[in-house]
């Protein structure tokens, strides 16, 4: 399983803790949030595995309904995007959450990342047949997967959510390292073009990106709204955008494109964020750009599925 859209870490701007201010617009009809998806696990007490694939599966669909989300697909419009809407990622994400399952148990037998590429194959074909050929969730299986992979190993219940990110590097990081760049996709192609690390350099490292500019954007988000997780994902999302270097903003619109947006969500930040009143208009105008300009930031989306399963797995315990 390889990395798909490749990203490096850029120098962090500045995220000021923001201040609570009166809240912004009405939120998005909830449809399934992971707090909920937490909760129900511990009260069935499933499998192991069966509980972090429904975490996964919640972090791909939270995710998919944060809105604003700057050129991406979610309920409201498709974003940037011709081939996929928001039902195609719902049909992706039911049709990859048995694998995340699968490399749950690979981890508890300590596979190597020969046999997590295997079953990584397998979602992707499923996703593929799910889709009718599109890719939706590509990065997401490779990076999520591992994530649930190392939270099957023997102690998996260890640590916080940046203790579980920094696992990935260790158990795997060698491998994921060694393994060649794609010189047929477009993440590839951006990697070996502008010489940008990529996914598999972050996973490698342990997901650097998460556990320095994600989760403590999540928890700031959090803080700034208390009751509002959608805001805190967008908080969230609009920070790994001003630093990821995003190969998908590479494919769609060069360095200049790249500049460009982690400008437009540095911005949105200094501005105030979501404390700031109007906040949801505000990143309703950077997307209608993004979309105007046809770049869409796929890296960040798959960071933040990520970043939201760490989260989700630390609470879960």
């Amino acid at each position: 399983m390889r990395g798909f859209f490749p990203y490096r870490l850029g120098r962090p701007s500045s995220v000021r803790p923001c201040r609570r201010t009166p809240r912004g617009g009405p939120l998005l009809h909830a449809h399934q949030n992971l707090a909920a998806a937490t909760a129900d696990a511990g009260r069935a007490q499933p499998p192991w595995a069966e509980r972090v694939a429904d975490l996964a599966h919640a972090a791909l669909i939270e995710e998919l309904e944060t809105w604003p989300k700057p050129g991406l697909v979610s309920p409201v419009d498709s974003g940037s995007h011709d081939d996929m809407d928001a039902d195609t990622l719902h049909r992706s994400a039911a049709a990859i959450r048995p694998f995340f399952a699968d490399l749950v148990s690979a981890g508890s037998r300590g596979a190597e990342m020969a046999e997590l590429r295997g079953i990584g194959l397998r979602a992707e074909a499923a996703m593929m047949r799910a889709t009718g050929g599109v890719n939706a969730h590509r990065g997401a299986i490779f990076s999520l997967g591992l994530i649930c992979a190392a939270a099957g190993t023997p102690d998996r219940g260890c640590g916080s959510a940046e203790a579980r990110a920094e696992r990935v590097g260790h158990l795997w990081g060698a491998a994921i390292a060694g393994a060649p760049v794609s010189p047929v996709s477009h993440g590839g192609r951006a990697v070996r073009r502008f010489g940008v690390g990529g996914a598999s350099a972050e996973a490698a490292a342990g997901f650097p990106t998460i556990r320095t500019v994600g989760l403590p954007a999540l928890r700031t988000g959090r803080a700034c709204r208390p009751g509002e997780p959608e805001a805190a994902r967008v908080h969230c999302f609009f920070a790994l955008l001003a630093v990821v270097d995003d190969t998908n903003l590479l494919h769609r619109g060069g360095p200049d494109g790249l500049g460009w947006a982690q400008a437009a969500a540095a911005d949105f930040l200094a501005d105030g964020g979501i404390a700031a009143p109007g906040w949801r208009d505000r990143a309703a105008a950077i997307h209608r750009a993004f979309v105007a300009t046809r770049l869409s930031p796929g890296g960040c989306a798959d960071l933040l599925a990520a970043t939201l399963l760490l989260d989700a797995l630390a609470a879960a315990g």
